[in-house]
């Protein structure tokens, strides 16, 4: 794997290394725990109906940067970032670029002691080993859809590998905060919802359950891209009846849900 393969390059070689971002926001609240620097990766291979960040699909469309330059920006927030929060990294799909993001979350943590949050969409696992996430205290999984089909017709991609994703991170021992965007016609199906939450709450190292109620935020995003239909377009979000019920089937089973 090319992420064992980067553990033996001199550590001049991984501050070089070159990534590709998007964009980064150094006050978010709502991507891990407390106030985050978080950094937007470029690429993405899940074409979600619904993403919220369809700007961050193509890597041609970011930004080229090495691992230190964005350390270094990451280092002007790191004494107050250590205790109100820490970084998190997200996208796109940060393990489309696993040796650059590898590279920096190993430095972000040894230079600035820094919690360090992953958020995935799981399908890319195979990609690293599991030392690679030495330094991730946390990881944001977003699994899509629990029914393979409904999953594919979704993403563009297949389950199989975020389910193997989740239960190796569990064997892992490794904190999970499991993430469920609920669309309208999509994910809100009741047996649909009761199959997703038994199978989390058969992960050993989930911590809570973030049910997002979909909403047409991202829109003007769609719009701006050629060639690229909104399929969600006039899609409401949920009542507050489903985002009770699909909150409390997760809660059912002993898991916290925020």
């Amino acid at each position: 794997m090319s992420s064992l393969a980067l553990s033996t390059k001199p550590a001049k070689y991984a501050q070089d290394l070159a990534g590709t971002i998007h964009s980064y926001e150094t006050g978010g609240a709502v991507d891990g725990p407390g106030m985050r620097f978080v950094l937007f990766m470029s690429g993405c291979q899940m074409r979600c109906h619904y993403c919220h960040n369809p700007d961050t699909w193509k890597m041609k469309e970011g930004k080229r940067v090495s691992v230190s330059e964005v350390a270094a920006d990451i280092g002007k927030y790191a004494s107050f970032l250590r205790f109100a929060g820490g970084l998190t990294i997200s996208g796109g799909e940060p393990l489309v670029q696993a040796d650059f993001v590898g590279a920096l979350i190993r430095k972000v943590k040894a230079e600035y002691g820094l919690h360090v949050a992953l958020d995935t969409n799981g399908g890319l696992g195979d990609a690293v080993s599991d030392a690679w996430f030495d330094p991730v205290d946390l990881v944001l999984l977003d699994i899509k859809h629990i029914d393979p089909i409904r999953h594919r017709d979704l993403t563009a991609t297949a389950l199989q590998p975020v389910l193997e994703m989740a239960r190796r991170l569990s064997w892992m021992g490794k904190p999970m905060w499991i993430r469920y965007v609920l669309v309208p016609g999509w994910t809100d199906a009741f047996d649909e919802v009761e199959r997703m939450a038994d199978f989390v709450a058969a992960l050993g190292s989930v911590q809570r359950v973030e049910v997002l109620p979909f909403h047409n935020m991202a829109a003007h995003k769609w719009a701006a891209m050629a060639g690229r239909k909104y399929l969600l377009e006039g899609t409401p979000a949920p009542t507050p009846e489903v985002e009770a019920r699909v909150r409390q089937q997760f809660a059912r089973r002993g898991l916290w849900v925020a």
